[in-house]
């Protein structure tokens, strides 16, 4: 490469570098001039004593503690159901599937990363209709609904990067945990999974992110402006994408608007605890940690 045109492609990238992290310390930083001054007790609890809202003894009317913990509800329950579909989904695309069946397989996990989340909730919204009229009005729109229809956008993100976490690994260690005599299942479980176990949660990791910022799913499947702090799965509950939707499409003055500023930023703090204690995770896992 001539150095005029290093100097040009170094230029372009430093450039384009830049440019990205204006605009996200622009954005971020907006949130958090606007958000930062309503921080307090009274955004979170309302009028509801703090001690009391957190052991649940007084419910919190006018305050963001019934949307945070739906959130968190939500990302929990749609991780847990997504990631051992996606793992084992990803195991049988790296290890067991083969022809036809495996480039079927790969094709409709690409289609559903691509479905926009909105056709998604469509797909809860038609679940939880089918099953409200199977149960005689028993069972609708709900936390459980919510989180099946989360764990389908997340589903695929989870089996592409187990796939690739798997099939990263060396074939001199495949060809000496085979010289060992290990069982195919032996050395997924034992061996393989652990070495791509930092792949696997960086895919969960994306997929907490997916699960705490989505709204078009949730709004027709279950979420509501004052739900409370969520009973049980087939429950109704409440969202802090929902919530911050709700502030800006109805705020009546500056203070509303506020909020929600205040909203996004408890938001983002969430998700960035959320990635942090799952990055620890990972680096607990990685093989180089053991």
């Amino acid at each position: 490469m001539k150095p005029l045109q290093r100097l040009l492609l170094r230029g372009g990238a430093i450039l384009s570098t830049l440019i990205l992290l204006s605009g996200l310390f622009c954005f971020l930083g907006n949130i958090v001039l606007k958000g930062l001054p309503t921080l307090s007790l009274p955004l979170i609890f309302g009028e509801a004593s703090p001690i009391d809202a957190l052991l649940l003894k007084e419910r919190v009317f006018d305050g963001l503690f019934p949307a945070i913990c739906g959130t968190g509800c939500l990302i929990l329950l749609s991780v847990t159901l997504a990631l051992p579909a996606g793992v084992l989904t990803g195991i049988w695309l790296s290890h067991f599937g083969k022809g036809r069946a495996k480039a079927t397989l790969s094709l409709c996990i690409d289609t559903l990363a691509g479905v926009p989340s909105i056709v998604v909730g469509l797909f809860g919204f038609s679940l939880a209709i089918s099953l409200h009229k199977l149960t005689a009005g028993k069972v609708g729109p709900s936390l459980l609904i919510a989180a099946v229809t989360l764990s389908a956008l997340v589903l695929p993100g989870i089996v592409r990067n187990t796939q690739l976490a798997l099939d990263a690994i060396s074939r001199e260690t495949r060809l000496a945990v085979t010289a060992l005599g290990a069982t195919p299942v032996q050395a997924i479980f034992r061996v393989y999974l652990p070495m791509a176990s930092p792949g696997i949660f960086r895919g969960a990791i994306l997929g907490l992110g997916r699960c705490a910022e989505d709204t078009a799913a949730i709004m027709l499947t279950g979420v509501v402006a004052t739900a409370g702090v969520p009973y049980a799965f087939f429950g109704r509950f409440e969202a802090l994408p929902f919530a911050i939707f709700s502030i800006a499409s109805e705020y009546a003055g500056p203070e509303e608007l506020a909020q929600g500023y205040g909203a996004a930023l408890i938001l983002l703090l969430l998700c960035a605890g959320l990635f942090t204690v799952s990055a620890l995770i990972a680096r607990r896992f990685h093989p180089d940690n053991r």
